[in-house]
């Protein structure tokens, strides 16, 4: 390997090791890797904390943007509050609401969608992936900004279902 190519692993590595990703595999021509963390030592959190996690995620992410996005194999949720359904990220990449620079979003809040209508693309591994809407309804708020780095699970859009 090129001395490059060791520090492009190693900033890989750290990324990996800063958002707990377990394991990770790549294959690039002649080259493969598989990496596997073993898991930090530290008590389960239980199902009340998750849920306190998952519903302080929306707001503390929340930003005005006219973009829109979505997950087709991702896991789904519903504000019970609310009534609100959130599209999470199947990924982990960097979000684009618009097909290229300086076109129009995908969607954008007000615009009603149908499930499998693509709302977004999500970029990984330099590889653009389009992200589906997982339910019908009313696009009300966008939950992250054009070219931010995202997670596997984030809210990204929340759906007033109909």
């Amino acid at each position: 390997m090129k001395k490059q190519e060791i520090e492009e692993l190693r900033e890989l590595i750290e990324f990996l090791k800063q958002h707990g990703v377990a394991e990770y595999e790549a294959d690039r021509g002649d080259t493969k890797i598989r990496l596997k963390f073993n898991p930090q030592e530290s008590a389960p959190a239980g199902l009340s904390e998750l849920a306190r996690l998952l519903k302080a995620a929306p707001a503390a992410a929340a930003s005005p943007v006219a973009s829109a996005a979505g997950a087709s194999a991702s896991e789904t949720a519903v504000d019970p509050e609310s009534g609100l359904h959130f599209v999470k990220s199947p990924i982990v990449g960097t979000f684009y609401g618009s097909p290229s620079p300086g076109a129009s979003a995908f969607v954008a809040p007000g615009d009603h969608v149908e499930k499998g209508q693509v709302i977004c693309i999500v970029e990984a591994m330099k590889l653009m992936n389009e992200i589906e809407s997982d339910a019908s309804g009313e696009i009300v708020r966008c939950l992250v900004t054009n070219g931010q780095a995202i997670e596997f699970g984030q809210p990204l859009f929340t759906i007033r279902p109909v």
